[in-house]
Formats: C-alpha cells, structure tokens, sequence
C-alpha cells in the first residue's frame, strides 16, 4: 500500500468484530489517561504505560477476536494514526457508519470485472 487512503478500507477490514474496536478505544482512552496523569504528577513512569496500555488491548483485541495480526506489526505508523481515527469515529458516533461505507465500497470493488 502506497497510500494512507488506500490503507483505512484495509484497516476497516481488519477491525469487524466490535469487541476488538472496544479493546483498541479502551487502549486509547487509557493512553490519553496515562498522558494526564503524567502531566499531572510530572512523572516519567506514566509515560512508559502508554505503548502497554494501548498496544496491549489492540493486540489482545486481533489474537482474541480477529484472529488475525495487527496491522502495526507491518504498517507502524498508518496503524497508529488510523487507530486515532477509529477512536475519533468512535467518539462522535460514526464509526457504524464508516463500517458501513466501507462495506458497500468493497462490494463494489469486489464485484468490479476489471479488478
């Protein structure tokens, strides 16, 4: 994949089970707590939770429910910041919607003669 745009439709895909979109957001949400707390406190340690919290849930999210691996083992950074879209799509209450757009465009791909 040569482009972010062309990556979310593939994250989508990998992100269909809900329970495992509540882990990667309850990672999130603790990642944004743990960065409070360690401008609150001005300690350190805090930060060092961060990756833990969030990549712990995301990952236990695939092996669990997916069944498949996690896109940042081989897109690093197209999966981070497509994590915070999903956490963003979440909060706003769009992501049923994106599921659903992105559902009916890989219909169409799929269906396409020339792909």
């Amino acid at each position: 994949m040569t482009t972010y745009r062309a990556f979310w439709p593939h994250y989508i895909q990998e992100h269909q089970d809900a329970r495992n979109r509540r882990l990667h957001f309850l990672g999130s949400v603790l990642v944004l707590a743990f960065l409070g707390l360690a401008f609150a406190t001005e300690s350190v340690w805090w930060l060092m939770g961060m990756p833990l919290a969030g990549y712990g849930f995301s990952w236990a999210g695939h092996f669990f429910y997916e069944k498949n691996q996690p896109l940042s083992f081989r897109y690093p950074v197209w999966s981070f910041l497509a994590d915070w879209q999903m956490f963003f799509l979440m909060c706003v209450g769009r992501m049923s919607r994106e599921l659903s757009r992105m559902a009916v465009l890989h219909s169409d791909y799929q269906s396409m003669p020339f792909r």
